[in-house]
Order: C-alpha cells, then structure tokens, then sequence
C-alpha cells in the first residue's frame, strides 16, 4: 500500500460550482466529489484544478465518486478526457466507489469499459501502484 510514515495533507476546496476534499497521499492525490450530481460544468472546472497536479511530482490521481448518484453524459465524457489527458502525461487516473445506478448509467453510454474504474479505495491504490511499477520499469530500459 502507499500509506507510509509520511503525513497526508488534506484540503477542503470549496469551488462556485463544486466542493472537493483532496488528500495528498505518498503517490497520489485523493480526491472525493462532494455531490451527487456532476454537470459537465462541473468537470471543465475539476479538469483545470487537476491539471496543474501534472506538474507536480505526486501526479497520480484517483476519484472518489461515492456520494456521486448522476452524471451527465457530457460530464462522464469528459471524465474520459481528464483520465486520458493523465495517461498521456505518464500518470494515473483512477475511478472508485462508483455507485450502481451510476455504474448503469456509464455502461449504457458506453464509457465504462473506457474507465479505469475500481469498486474500492484499496483497489484503486493497487492499480496506481502497479502501474508506478510499470512505469518505472519501462523508463528503466
């Protein structure tokens, strides 16, 4: 696991449209929406607060969407647009606790098999530590 003896920083950020809480672990950034409801107002403006994280040496992100009930298709799409961007950036971008009905509604807009998307917190951090393992054996060669 990524837990380690480092203190993790956690920040409320309370946006015009949305609220975040972002906890800075030792390889990623926890970040849970605090909605139900995502526009896709919402995401233009997650996708500018988490681009600059790229920059930043702790680059992982993973998306807490357990309070999250809907999503607008345009929203969902550009959560596809957020994760690729962090993909091609050499970071990792992972979805968790998403709820059933959400989960239903990704699948049949068809994005969900597109998703890097785990049922829990403790997978999500396998998967990005995986693919730091992954990363760093392919800069290795």
């Amino acid at each position: 696991m990524f837990e380690s003896n480092r203190k993790s920083e956690i920040v409320n950020h309370k946006s015009s449209v949305m609220h975040l809480k972002i906890e800075t672990k030792e390889k990623f950034h926890e970040i849970m929406i605090g909605e139900t409801h995502i526009a896709a107002n919402m995401t233009a403006e997650l996708a500018v607060l988490l681009n600059p994280y790229l920059q930043n040496e702790i680059k992982n992100i993973i998306l807490r969407l357990t309070d999250v009930q809907v999503i607008d298709t345009e929203a969902a799409g550009d959560l596809v647009s957020i994760q690729q961007n962090f993909y091609d950036n050499g970071a990792s971008f992972v979805i968790c606790e998403v709820q059933p009905q959400l989960e239903k509604m990704l699948d049949e807009a068809e994005l969900l098999e597109i998703m890097n998307i785990t049922p829990t917190l403790s997978e999500a951090w396998d998967i990005v530590q995986m693919e730091e393992i992954e990363r760093e054996f392919f800069e290795a060669k």
